[in-house]
């Protein structure tokens, strides 16, 4: 009798699996091919059935280029949809009973910067402020100056980095948004340099109640 319980409950967990997985894959084939301007319905499918098939899922977009699904589980999606661009999506739970989509496309020239965008699960668009509600600014990625420091040196620096650019990026394995500050890659190297020492680690906001804190 044990044995058959066991049995039981490994099938009914096995089925739950997929029913996560099935809700991924779902939401990302029938994403409104407006929101998808590179990636066509075929393409989409084409990417689920290949990584089914334990083969790359690689497909030829609508530009003739090449685009890659490089990750899915259960809630998560990544895309390597151009050489420079990339494209995640997570399933997040607003409670109990209802989920939303949380996308972020990032661009590459050659400094990353990120959009992060929320949907329902039938892709209609919902006001970012309430699921996220501030971004990080320059000061969180840029330590203040110590008394120990040049503060010449620190100033110089610190002007230097006059436009904020940051990557984000959705977590495949919890609900997790890192922002990793991207400005110094499009500075000069040397001044680059001269800021490393004056920036903090990537920042990372944690989906709690609804909705992406610091």
């Amino acid at each position: 009798m044990v044995k058959k319980l066991i049995v039981f409950l490994f099938v009914v967990g096995m089925g739950i699996g997929s029913l996560s997985a099935q809700l991924a894959k779902t939401c990302f084939t029938n994403m409104p091919d407006s929101l998808s301007p590179l990636l066509t319905a075929v393409n989409r499918a084409d990417f689920i059935d290949f990584l089914e098939s334990k083969m790359k899922a690689e497909v030829t977009n609508r530009f003739g280029g090449k685009s890659e699904m490089t990750e899915l589980t259960p809630d998560y999606i990544r895309v390597q949809v151009t050489p420079q661009s990339t494209w995640q999506m997570k399933l997040l739970s607003v409670n109990d009973s209802t989920r939303l989509i949380c996308t972020v496309s990032t661009v590459c020239a050659p400094a990353c910067d990120s959009h992060i965008k929320f949907y329902t699960t039938g892709w209609e668009e919902l006001p970012a402020a309430s699921y996220l509600a501030s971004l990080p600014n320059m000061n969180d990625f840029i330590l203040p100056a110590s008394d120990t420091v040049d503060v010449y040196r620190y100033q110089n620096a610190r002007l230097q980095a006059d436009m904020l650019l940051m990557k984000a990026d959705l977590s495949g394995k919890d609900a997790t948004l890192t922002f990793t500050f991207t400005t110094p890659d499009y500075m000069e190297k040397e001044t680059a340099e001269k800021l490393k020492p004056f920036l903090r680690d990537p920042i990372i906001y944690t989906w709690k109640e609804g909705k992406f804190n610091n």
